[in-house]
């Protein structure tokens, strides 16, 4: 189980619930992706937008004009097995990001991040992918 993190300060905000937003130019196309490819269905629609919930957390995506940078993570899903969890994925059909870089390298998909912030233990195995709008999107497994 996560522990819950606790805000140095106590404020407006450290009792707020976080959630994500994702733009998209194609709300259809987003929609099949997260169903076909990611097994996520909305839990709830508004025109211009859809509202995932998970576990633990709520993401949304919206109708923008604008564009994901798309050079960093825009959203990370922490899992148990990260090794099933990409397996799956990839019999979806999904491809996973390869990246090589000092320090960082993915082998078959993941890679190893030492000392990363995950909630618990002292780094953790990650993947990442694009979704059909160019969002980077993160999967985690910390090591403990």
């Amino acid at each position: 189980m996560v522990a819950a993190w606790k805000c140095k300060n106590r404020n407006m905000l450290d009792t707020a619930r976080v959630s994500t937003r994702l733009p998209c130019q194609d709300l259809a196309r987003a929609r099949a992706f997260y169903a076909d490819k990611l097994g996520l269905e909305p839990v709830a629609q508004r025109p211009g937008g859809l509202l995932y919930e998970c576990a633990a957390g709520r993401f949304a995506l919206f109708q923008s004009a604008g564009v994901p940078s798309g050079t960093h993570t825009q959203i990370a899903f922490e899992v148990d097995d990260i090794e099933a969890v990409v397996a799956e994925l990839r019999a979806r059909g999904v491809e996973f990001e390869r990246v090589d870089l000092p320090g960082l390298r993915t082998v078959d998909g993941i890679a190893a991040v030492e000392g990363n912030y995950p909630h618990v233990g002292r780094g953790e195995r990650a993947a990442w992918l694009r979704d059909s709008e160019g969002n980077l999107i993160g999967i985690g497994q910390p090591v403990r």
